[in-house]
This record gives C-alpha cells, structure tokens and sequence, in this order.
C-alpha cells in the first residue's frame, strides 16, 4: 500500500511539474500573528479570489501557496481579527509575514465572507469541531470556572457519564479511546477533582481542537477521537497579566518578552482554595488542586524557532489526614521549527509525559504509588507542492513504561510488606503519509496511510497458564474464573512478549454543489495498543493503563462518516448534519466479579469483545450578530458483546462458551440515545453580555437487582444481564451574566464580573440509584444520589 501510495504521489508531482512549464509559477510564503503579541495565529485563512483558492496557517502559524505568474489580490481572515486585504504582483518567491489587529466588532466585507465560506465547504476534513478561547469563556459552568472539557460536551456526539464524572464520551466511545494532547503530549488523565474542573487552564489555551472522525494519518493510537490543544507561546512585545478570582479556585498568568520581538515566556497558574473553609464546619478533610503552566519560545531566524513548553498538576484528597490521595500529570516538550524552504515545513519535538497516583493508608499503614510515563520523539513535515497539492508526512516513536503499583509500609508498625506489582514496558513506533489534493473545483480529496509498530517488550515476572489461557470457563455453573499460573518467568532480556504491525488507511472526499453547500464522506482505520482498566462508568484515576501483550489484542476501528453542509444567508447560519458508523474490534471486557485494583494477573480477568456505535448529528449555528449559539442533537446507540469462545473440557470435547450476557449485544455504560445541547449568547451592549446553555440526555445505562435470596441472615440481591436499566434522563439549564464597567476604557486594568447559576431549577439528577431495605419498615426502597442542585457563583476577572 505504501509503494503505491508513493507512486501516485509520483505521477502527481509529475503532472504539476509538467505544467509549470506552460506558466511560470512562483511561491507565497510566510508566518502570520497577532500584531499585539506576536501569538503566532492557527487556521488562519489566505484566500486568493481570483483563482478561487487558498490556503490555511499550520499549528505555527506558517502558510504557502504557490499560484501562476500574475497580480492577485489577498484576503487574509481569522475570526475575532480584521481582515486583512493586500494586492501583490507575484513575479518572483516572496516572503509576506501578516500581522492581524483584534477587531471589536465584525467588518461587512461580503466579498470576504463569500470566499471565506466557500474554503470551509471545500474542505475534505469532517467531523472536527473548533472553538475559540472566548467562547469556552461564555459558556456557563459549575462554580463558574471556565472549562475545556465541560465546554466540547455541547457538542454533537460529545457526552461523559455525568455530574462530577471524569473524562468525555466520543460517539459511543470509551474515556480511554480519547487522545488528548497538550502541545503535542499526551495527556492521562483530563480532570481535576474526580471531573468537577479539567486539567487545562483556558488563559494558557491558544486553539482546540476535537477530531471525531476524519482524522488525519497523523494522529494514531486511539480508536474514538483526538482532542488537540496548543497553549499560547507568550507575548513577545510587552508584559502582559491575566487572571481570576472565583467561588472555589483562582488563577494568575503572565507572558512578556525576554528579548523583544524575538523571545519571550509564559507561566501560567491555577489552584483551588474551598477546603481552607472546611474548618469551619468541623471538617478535617481536604480536597484541592493546583496546577503550572509554563511556554518558552526563541525566533532564532527566519528558518528557525525553538520551544520549549511544559504542564504540571496535582489533585490532593484527604479524610482526617488518614487516607490521602494524589494524582496527576508532568509534561514537558522541546521543539524546533525548521523551514527548508518556501515550500518545505518541519517539526522536531522531544516529549515527555508522566501520570502519577499516589495513596496512602494511614489507618492501614501502607503507601501505594502507581504511574505511566513516555519518552515520545515525532519529526513531521509538511510539503507544499503547490495550490493543490499538499503532503504530510513524518515519524513518531513512543517507549512506555508502566507501573502497576507499588506497596510499601508507612510506618515501622504497619507490618506491611513492600511489594511491586509487575512493571510493563512497551514501544510505539508509526509513520505516515497524508495528502490534501483538490482534484477539481468541485472534489477535493484527503487521503493517507499509517503504519503503527507496537512491541510488548520484556519483563520481570510473566505468567505462563495452561493452554495459553488465563481465563477459564467452568460449563456445570456457566461461570469464568481465573485460572492460576503453571510458572512465572523472567522475560526482561529474553526477546519481546508481542509484536504487532497495522496499516491504517484514511480517506475523506468533499464535492462541494455551490458556494454554500456541500456532501463529504470519510473512512478511517485506527489501533489502539493501550487499555484503560475500569469497569464504572466514569473512570477513577486508581484505574490502570496496561498495554496490549500476549493475552490482550489491541483495539482496531473502523469509522464510515457522510455528511452535508450548508451555509445560510451569507455565512449567518450554518449547519452540519453527519451520520457514522464504528466498529471495533477486540474491545476488552470483563468476567463477573472481576478484581482490577491491584491486580498482578489482570490477564486472568479480561476477555476480548467486540464494539460498535451509529447515529446520526445535526449542528445548527448563528454565527453573526449580537445573538449567537448553536443547537446541537445526536440520536446515536453504543453497545458492545463478548461473544462465547470455544473451549475444550477433560475429555476432549469442545463447548461453546455463555460469553458475557450470552453473547448478545448490550448498551455500553456511556450510550445516550438522545443528546440535546443548545447554548446561546446574547451581547446587550459594551457593558453587558448574556450566556446560556441547556442540556438533555437519556440516562445513562446501569444494574438494577431482578431479584433477592436469604443467606445467613442477610438479605443478598442479585442481577440480570448487562445493563438492561437506565438512570433516569438528565437535564438542566445554565445561565451567566458578564459585567464589563464603561471605565475600563480609561484605565489600564480592565476587569469583569461573571455572574453564574448551574442548575437553574435545581434539577436533581441521579448520579446513581442504590437499594436497600428501611430500617423502620423492612421495605426494599430505591435511593437516589444527586451531586449538585442549584449553585450560584461570581468569579471576577482581569487583565493589564
């Protein structure tokens, strides 16, 4: 596949090269940023009219178009930014770095709008969501901090299982099947206080962006979406403060040049401060986070800009300073731009990423640490071959090493015995090809390959089990156990446990009918060599990563996406409508009953299973005026099923196994058939603005007990199958308010007050429903735990 991939792209260079013989073509290059800091801008459009073409800024702010001998005129345009039109005669390559002013209200340039409009529906890349920092600002959230993670789950076919719950749900996908990166480092765990706030501090934040399908051939290793996210690099200008004061945390950031125009730095913080109030309810537990965000930046020249930029974050929990736990991520990343030539693009980025969870048992006596750390080195290129023709491509290489956990005595009297569970290592090597091609004025093609190596490399201590099978199936009670270890043996330098190799090809097609409207369809193929282990809904960060090895199958998708698109009324409104389809294959699952803490044979409690999730998404935006919002709905099913293997018993004869719910389908723990978000603005005038959002979803799929037995004088419930019940459906609406006084104009620290309310009419949602039997009346009776009613907050805001 790739030998044939690289002699299209042969005859491709071929044909544009034997053109330019008719007309001579020459090449526009450069970088463009903001004028006020020189934040270099992603996104960012350049579109020559005349021909009906154009280009985007990279993840550094670096564009090249290569266009026929002639005088065009050029229309730069980035939202929140005036736009910028420029004439040039283009005889001869030529350098034109842009520098964009921020704009207080929109400029009614409808030539602009018109050809800026006709690149987005042009575009093959589907199924990717961006939103900018102000508007994650606008949208109203629990105790008023603004948040990523909160902010993208009133997306289409984005959900997480709940108040308070970690992570986020992909069309029908698992937390784990999330790649989350900050400034290209992999990130663990997204969530502060078990899901309450993310990790990411929103003044830090430069662009997001969330793949949910279409994904490009250099992203890998994880099977539902890439959640993309660039801090700022610092201003390079003048020194600049940012910050907030709000009801349970605050934050402070500065960035300023450490040689004009040329270098500059910035450190970023946030922490959490409710627990000092406590005390004064006679509390003595404690629940806070912090976190540290830093960026340097160096423009050596015009060929050469280095970074060097890092995140780091703790969450701390403790009752009666006899049980407390820690957790959290350590990033780092060093990069170097390198521009061959008009034409030629580079990255070189050295990473490193750690996740980190601590516990300690006072009462018990013991400490227990756990983690996964990489050491990650990606080198990509971007070939700007012409107008129409452009190629990625590049290498990465990830070595992983796991801990399971660690036990060790706290004290001298504990009696506990230290201990380490097994530790895991692993290497992740891919390379890749992508190519964005408009084939004609009407089709435009993205197309590419990656190739993914993943080496389960030695260890310590590995578990050899009859058959080669951990988990056995006992066929008199219909029951899985774990089958215990024949021997133990040291693998560390004895060669490599697995290997596996996958070829996963992309594809995506756009043909656009006119201006305003257009169809796109996308095929994907992902692998995903990591498994987060977890069976709740939402997972806990004592949940462990294992890699894929001898007993678990990486997981391997296959995503089918069609869509339209339309823009109404000039670009005032738009709407987007897809419909998808996923399969994927070893989708780990668990036996009844399974141990995943501590567990140093978690082969023995796993099964591989299968998944897949369909819907259909609908998007419709305001994009212009002083009102503004979208409203966002999915019909959308997510199941999975581990189907009964075949297995031999004593004497000789082979038996179908039960499986996991008799093999059948059954709903994940994160399907939402019906998801409604809506959000909208409102900007009154200079000094007022005015945000909402409403969300519904159908609750989310759990266990209730069919029935109950009597057992030594304890009443017993037991189960039907998976996930038969649901929790009551959920909603809820959210409102803010932002107070800019006129006087700001006057001085130079300008500030704002953010008045919120979560949970308007104090909807009180399950987060769960437990049953049990009255004390008093001896009645079994259903409870319902809700997390949040009604919750005001203020947070004010300021910058000079």
């Amino acid at each position: 596949m790739i030998q044939r991939t690289s002699f299209l792209l042969f005859l491709i260079v071929c044909s544009f090269s034997f053109l330019s013989f008719a007309q001579q073509k020459y090449t526009l290059s450069g970088t463009i940023s903001e004028a006020a800091s020189n934040e270099t801008l992603i996104g960012v459009t350049i579109a020559v009219p005349e021909l009906q073409t154009g280009v985007t800024t990279n993840e550094y702010g670096f564009y090249s178009i290569t266009l026929p001998e002639g005088e065009y005129r050029i229309l730069v345009n980035y939202l929140g930014f005036k736009d910028v039109v420029q004439t040039i005669s283009l005889n001869q390559n030529q350098k034109i770095n842009f520098q964009l002013v921020e704009e207080a209200e929109q400029l009614e340039e409808v030539i602009v709008t018109e050809d800026i409009e006709k690149m987005d529906i042009r575009t093959p890349q589907m199924s990717v969501n961006t939103m900018s920092v102000e508007t994650i600002k606008k949208i109203p959230v629990i105790l008023g901090e603004a948040d990523v993670i909160k902010s993208i789950l009133l997306l289409p076919g984005v959900t997480n299982a709940g108040e308070g719950a970690s992570g986020f749900n992909v069309r029908g996908g698992a937390v784990d099947q999330n790649l989350i990166l900050l400034d290209e480092a992999i990130i663990f765990n997204s969530s502060h206080l078990f899901g309450f706030f993310s990790v990411f501090n929103p003044d830090a934040i430069k662009d997001i962006k969330l793949y949910k399908g279409g994904i490009p051939a250099r992203y890998g290793g994880r099977v539902s979406s890439v959640l993309d996210i660039f801090q700022k690099e610092g201003n390079s200008k003048e020194l600049k403060v940012n910050g907030g004061i709000g009801a349970v945390a605050s934050r402070l950031l500065v960035e300023g040049p450490l040689i004009k125009d040329k270098a500059a730095f910035l450190v970023g913080g946030r922490g959490s401060y409710a627990h000092l109030f406590l005390p004064l309810f006679n509390q003595d537990n404690t629940a806070y986070f912090y976190d540290l965000n830093t960026k340097l930046n160096y423009n050596i020249n015009d060929k050469n800009s280095i970074y060097l930029s890092g995140y780091f974050g703790r969450d701390v929990f403790g009752i009666n300073d006899s049980f407390v736990n820690t957790y959290g991520n350590s990033v780092g990343n060093f990069r170097w731009n390198h521009l061959f030539s008009d034409k030629l693009f580079s990255n070189l980025s050295l990473i490193y990423s750690d996740y980190y969870y601590g516990l300690k048992l006072d009462f018990v006596g013991f400490d227990w640490n756990s983690g996964i750390q990489n050491f990650n080195v990606k080198y990509d290129l971007k070939h700007y071959l012409s107008d129409k023709l452009q190629v990625n491509y590049g290498v990465n290489n990830i070595y992983y090493s796991f801990n399971p956990g660690k036990i060790a005595p706290s004290n001298a009297e504990s009696g506990i015995v230290e201990d380490q569970l097994t530790k895991k290592y692993a290497n992740e090597f891919a390379a890749y090809i992508d190519v964005e091609h408009d084939i004609t004025k009407n089709l435009s093609l993205g197309y590419g390959v990656r190739f993914s190596n993943f080496i389960r490399l030695g260890q310590d201590e590995l578990n050899i089990y009859e058959n080669d099978n951990p988990v056995i199936f006992d066929p008199f009670l219909l029951v899985y156990q774990e089958a215990e270890p024949i021997e133990t043996v040291n693998t560390r330098g004895g060669g490599n446990l697995a290997t596996f190799n996958n070829f996963e090809p992309r594809a995506s097609l756009s043909y656009t009918f006119n201006n305003n409207s257009s169809v796109k369809a996308s095929y994907t193929r992902l692998a995903q060599y990591l498994h987060l282990l977890s069976n709740t809904s939402s997972p806990t960060p004592l949940d462990v990563w294992t890699p894929s090895g001898p007993f678990t199958k990486p997981q391997l998708l296959d995503q089918y996406a069609l869509g339209f698109f339309k823009n109404i009324k000039d670009g005032d409104y738009s709407l987007e409508t897809e419909v998808f389809y996923k399969d994927i294959q070893n989708r780990i699952d668990y036996i009844d009953g399974a141990n995943l803490i501590a567990n140093d044979a978690i082969e023995t409690v796993i099964l591989n299973g299968e998944a897949r999730a369909y819907g259909l998404e609908l998007l419709l935006r305001k994009n212009e005026g002083k009102f503004q919002g979208w409203l966002a709905y999915t019909l959308s099913r997510s199941e999975q099923r581990t189907p009964g293997r075949i297995s031999t018993v004593d004497n000789g004869r082979s038996n179908l196994e039960t499986g996991i719910n008799f093999g059948n389908w059954y709903s994940t723990p994160y399907d939402k058939t019906h998801d409604i978000s809506m959000f909208a603005s409102y900007d009154l005038n200079e000094k007022w603005d005015f945000n909402t959002n409403f969300v519904y979803q159908t609750g989310q799929p759990t266990n209730y007990p069919v029935g109950q037995f009597e057992f030594q004088g304890l009443t017993v419930p037991y189960y039907g199958l998976r996930n038969t019940e649901r929790l009551p459906d959920y909603h809820r609406i959210d409102v803010s308010a932002t107070l800019t006084p006129r006087k700001n104009k006057k001085r130079k620290l300008q500030a704002e007050w953010v008045f919120s309310i979560y949970n308007l009419y104090s909807r009180r949602n399950a987060a769960s429903i437990n049953f049990r039997r009255n004390v008093d009346t001896g009645v079994n009776e259903a409870v319902r735990t809700s997390i949040f009613g009604i919750v005001p907050a203020v947070t004010y805001n300021f910058k000079f």
